[in-house]
């Protein structure tokens, strides 16, 4: 099936394997300066690191003690540099500069990089434990002031080499409707649950698709056309807006929760993962709601849609072909003259594809800029792209502040595949499916298939 270009879908995550590294020959040697794990890196990893890297957690070694982390400090180290832990995926970079920072940005500073390479240059000192925080306790995770919690109807066992994504039916029970405020996921298996998305069905089209536990199995996507109103991955805290925002939640919807597990070659305890909702008082001033705009099969009338590619054979068609890297799909959307009745401002943004996948890049070149305005601004881009590791990304301003969308704005998606054997990602599905070499790619939900989508958070002033 194909997407709408409404909707939602945005994804998060944390943590892939890392590799491992060795100290170099005449690394200098311990002064009285050198940070010590106690005084200097605890904390750190505390901050950025443990939620993951804890007993009964996703990451496959902890860094609570100090022999833990002392046996893997050059590992460590050398991600914190390349940047591939914490994993974030929305970067600056030479053509983006998003219009603002990032909320609950998990990157490293400049300078907790440098502590932790003069760390493991110096030997990994332990230093004096009187100089150590208090000791980690995860936190409980859960969303303050939450009025109602739904589970799927029955436990999920995930087994086996492949990750599996499964989607679980469940209805809200709601008597009116109501305005979703806060909302959350909490894992039940923390081992195995590697993020989780949450989709509204409006018209209840997923109660078709489940079977008689309430569940279905869904790669891709959810499987209808749905918008996104939760996503988690380890160490993510509630997503909470202000007191005045809220998502509509009709009676008579579903939620329809989208799990990724990653059982590793086990069999794992069963899994409830369950959601907890926190709703606005009344009707609130902003309505919230995310869009999905991509996965153009072909031009649009008019202009937009699927542009023409630099490997088109038959016309202008979304192919991937076999052994090619760095091939470009660029899809336009010009936004609807609807969107200039309403004062709607840019929340955030996202991008999704799948394993192919490289780099994305969405943009947006007002029709008419307003006085300091840019012709075009880069609202999002992920040049590292990782599937397991996907998520929404929230704008750190004032509301009014915040970019606006009017009708004839065009969106611009640009997105970067490598259908090779050197992209470890596609390698890797490729040996799930027991397929020896790439083959070429198109448009569609399985695994082997690819996306070009891009999911806008939006707030909308309640007229």
């Amino acid at each position: 099936m194909r997407h709408s270009t409404s909707g939602v879908f945005t994804l998060l995550g944390l943590v892939p394997a890392l590799l491992l590294g060795c100290s170099g020959e005449g690394a200098p040697g311990p002064t009285a300066a050198s940070p010590t794990f106690h005084r200097d890196v605890e904390p750190l990893l505390q901050k950025h690191c443990m939620s993951c890297h804890s007993p009964g957690n996703i990451a496959p070694f902890s860094l609570t003690t100090y022999d833990a982390a002392r046996s893997v400090a050059n590992l460590v180290a050398r991600s914190a540099r390349e940047r591939t832990m914490p994993p974030w995926g929305a970067l600056e970079t030479d053509e983006c500069e998003p219009p603002h920072g990032w909320k609950d940005d998990l990157r490293l500073t400049e300078a907790e990089i440098a502590t932790l390479e003069a760390w493991a240059a110096a030997g990994s000192l332990e230093g004096d434990l009187a100089d150590a925080p208090a000791p980690f306790v995860p936190e409980a995770g859960g969303l303050a002031g939450v009025e109602r919690e739904v589970a799927p109807a029955s436990p999920f066992v995930a087994s086996g080499d492949a990750d599996q994504f499964r989607c679980f039916v469940m209805d809200p029970g709601l008597s009116e409707t109501r305005y979703l405020n806060g909302v959350h996921v909490l894992p039940g298996n923390s081992k195995v649950v590697h993020h989780a998305l949450v989709f509204l069905d409006k018209e209840g089209a997923s109660v078709g698709l489940a079977d008689e536990q309430g569940g279905y199995d869904c790669f891709g996507g959810p499987g209808f056309s749905g918008e996104l109103v939760a996503a988690w991955a380890p160490g993510a805290v509630p997503l909470e807006f202000e007191p005045n925002i809220g998502a509509e939640i009709p009676v008579g919807s579903r939620l329809v929760m989208q799990v990724h597990y990653h059982p590793a070659g086990t069999t794992a305890d069963p899994d409830t993962t369950r959601v907890q909702m926190r709703f606005t008082q009344g009707v609130p001033e902003y309505f919230m709601g995310v869009a999905l705009i991509g996965n153009f099969e072909s031009p649009m009338d008019g202009g937009g849609g699927l542009l023409p590619g630099p490997n088109d054979t038959d016309g202008v068609e979304f192919l991937i072909p076999a052994g090619v890297g760095d091939h470009v799909e660029t899809m336009q959307f010009r936004m609807p003259a609807s969107l200039s009745e309403s004062e709607v401002y840019l929340y955030g943004a996202g991008t999704h594809m799948h394993y192919v996948g490289k780099d994305m890049k969405v943009t947006l070149a007002p029709e008419a800029p307003a006085a300091g305005e840019p012709a075009e601004q880069c609202l999002v881009q992920t040049p590292r792209w990782d599937f397991s590791w996907q998520r929404g990304f929230r704008y750190d301003a004032p509301l009014a502040d915040l970019p606006r969308l009017r009708g004839g704005d065009l969106l611009t998606m640009r997105c970067t595949y490598d259908n090779t054997m050197g992209n470890p990602f596609l390698a890797k599905a490729l040996k799930d499916q027991k397929i020896p070499a790439p083959v070429d790619v198109h448009l569609g939900e399985s695994t082997l298939d690819e996306m070009c989508i891009a999911a806008l958070i939006y707030v909308t002033k309640n007229q």
